[in-house]
């Protein structure tokens, strides 16, 4: 057992051992600063930046770690990687549900003209990484801006009414749920939708709904807030940039319908966009471990890059390279 032991951590040592530096940065933002990381390559100096654009949630500037051989990916390729914490998380002010999309893209550009104020970053080749609800950012960012040279787009999302109900009807299904919970589960769908298009308020929200895990107020407000997103208008406008653009597919994504994505960019990017599918789910794991809390834990501990899908990190890479 003590061998045993020994060998897992040594194992851990060499598999949270990443091809890169890190030094924390602070940028100031309208009422504040956020706190990000800045991860550069060892060895070398880096030709260009990637700027990282996070989805939904509570995210650090690593993603609880998670970000690390993303950014080691790039690091190989010769970029540095700029993320920061959402507002509220870690030192970084303010709160990330009070946020509109345009909020988002507006911080986004922010924090580019930040670091391109900054004689250490390396600027000359700017790149956007954004997974899931990014989707609804970086169109906005690329439209509005002119030193945009690409975009990697991991699982975005086109329309965020409909992106919801696929993805209760994928969990639904992948849970195998009963007629029953199907029919209890969209009702209470459609109740939600219909309260959110009147624009009701928090307190009718949870006066009226049955839902075994409802929103909180913040939460509410900030769906209230987003739900009409849609990807459509920012990426038409994006199109007249022709910023190339890598889109990133999990086949086993319940949260996005890919087919629609895949469609939708196609059709309003054309040349500009190369896509390739992985056998991952919606974060770019591997199933397996998407479903697997015990597995999902093991592999962040001892060896995170095992996270991911197999050719994610080396497509990642080599896009970089060639840009």
């Amino acid at each position: 057992m003590v061998a045993l032991a020994i060998a897992l951590v040594g194992v851990a040592l060499v598999g949270n051992d990443y091809r890169l530096r890190q030094r924390q940065v602070f940028i100031p933002v309208t009422g504040g600063a956020l706190t990000g990381v800045l991860a550069t390559p060892t060895g070398t100096s880096a030709r260009g930046l990637v700027v990282m654009i996070h989805g939904d949630g509570p995210i650090d500037a690593t993603q609880n770690g998670l970000y690390l051989p993303l950014f080691e990916a790039a690091a190989d390729a010769g970029f540095a990687t700029l993320s920061w914490s959402k507002p509220g998380i870690g030192a970084s002010r303010g709160n990330w549900l009070d946020q509109s999309m345009n909020d988002r893209a507006a911080e986004v550009s922010s924090v580019i003209d930040w670091a391109k104020r900054q004689p250490t970053i390396p600027t000359n080749t700017l790149v956007l990484w954004g997974a899931s609800q990014a989707g609804w950012v970086f169109p906005t960012v690329a439209a509005t801006r002119g030193d945009i040279d690409a975009i990697i787009a991991v699982s975005p999302a086109i329309n965020w009414r409909r992106q919801g109900r696929f993805n209760l009807l994928a969990e639904l299904d992948n849970n195998n749920a009963s007629s029953s919970e199907r029919r209890h589960a969209i009702n209470r769908s459609n109740h939600t939708r219909v309260l959110l298009a009147q624009h009701a308020s928090y307190n009718t929200y949870r006066a009226t709904t049955n839902d075994p895990d409802p929103m909180s107020a913040r939460r509410w407000a900030f769906v209230a807030h987003n739900d009409t997103s849609d990807a459509t208008r920012g990426l038409t406008a994006m199109a007249d940039k022709h910023v190339p653009v890598l889109l990133m597919l999990g086949e086993h994504d319940h949260n996005v319908d890919i087919s629609e994505t895949q469609t939708t960019y196609t059709a309003l990017l054309g040349a500009d966009l190369r896509v390739k599918h992985f056998n991952a789910a919606h974060s770019m794991a591997r199933p397996a471990i998407e479903s697997s809390d015990t597995l999902g834990l093991i592999a962040a501990a001892l060896w995170p890059r095992a996270l991911f899908a197999s050719g994610v990190l080396t497509t990642y890479t080599t896009y970089l390279e060639n840009t």
